[in-house]
């Protein structure tokens, strides 16, 4: 971990409790469509209930998983597996209808240039649809994808 970087002790969990590890079963499905906005393009999409059975990458209805079925261009090395810290986002509102971060996940993220707060792996990240997100694609992603290092 970086000495800019705040630590995972550091950083809170949607609620304000510290994270744990959230199994895939314990995501709330959303009951209603909800929105995610993705920033610098403002591009917005509405989403419903993951299908398990047709995702593309990471956690079945998490941010990265919409953003590829809506081709919005996020890096993500590892293929979804919290296994590098490429698809970092920034999750500017929602955060708290978002599944709690795990252990891997945190490990991960020490890694990510730029974290903050608010900060998540786009493949780990699974809103329950409670509330509408605005999620920030840092500069540095959105420049490895434009020189299709994907």
């Amino acid at each position: 971990m970086t000495e800019n970087n705040p630590s995972a002790s550091t950083r809170q969990a949607p609620g304000g409790e510290s994270g744990g590890a959230t199994s895939r079963a314990a995501s709330a499905v959303p009951a209603k469509s909800f929105k995610i906005t993705f920033l610098p393009s403002g591009k917005t999409i509405e989403v419903g209930a993951p299908d398990p059975e047709h995702h593309h990458e990471g956690e079945p209805g998490s941010i990265l998983d919409w953003a590829d079925k809506h081709d919005i261009e996020l890096e993500h090395a590892c293929g979804g597996f919290a296994a590098c810290s490429t698809c970092h986002v920034i999750v500017r509102e929602g955060l708290e209808s978002c599944n709690e971060t795990s252990e891997d996940e945190d490990d991960m993220l020490d890694e990510a240039p730029g974290l903050t707060l608010h900060s998540r792996l786009a493949c780990q990240c699974v809103p329950d649809g409670s509330r509408d997100l605005v999620v920030e694609i840092p500069a540095w992603n959105r420049n490895l994808v434009k020189e299709g290092s994907h």
